[in-house]
């Protein structure tokens, strides 16, 4: 008779280092739970800004909190 085993699964989707200042696009885009081609749309239009180290491109951490912050500004109702 076959035994019986918890529920070992890992998450598919990897935490990351939180102790990173640069991140990749593809984590950038994870963090913010975006497409990777939405992030480089938003990396484009100088939405989010991102820097070359290299021939790598890489968004600055705190630009995630950054870029969410002008969002939950611009939601806010216009005192009259």
């Amino acid at each position: 008779m076959s035994q019986i085993r918890p529920n070992t699964a890992v998450s598919a989707e990897p935490t990351g280092d939180p102790t990173l200042v640069a991140l990749t696009v593809e984590e950038a885009a994870r963090r913010l739970g975006i497409g990777r081609t939405t992030m480089y749309a938003l990396i484009a239009s100088g939405d989010i800004p991102s820097v070359t180290i290299g021939r790598l491109r890489r968004v600055p951490a705190e630009a995630l909190g950054a870029y969410v912050a002008d969002l939950l500004v611009a939601d806010l109702p216009l005192a009259a």
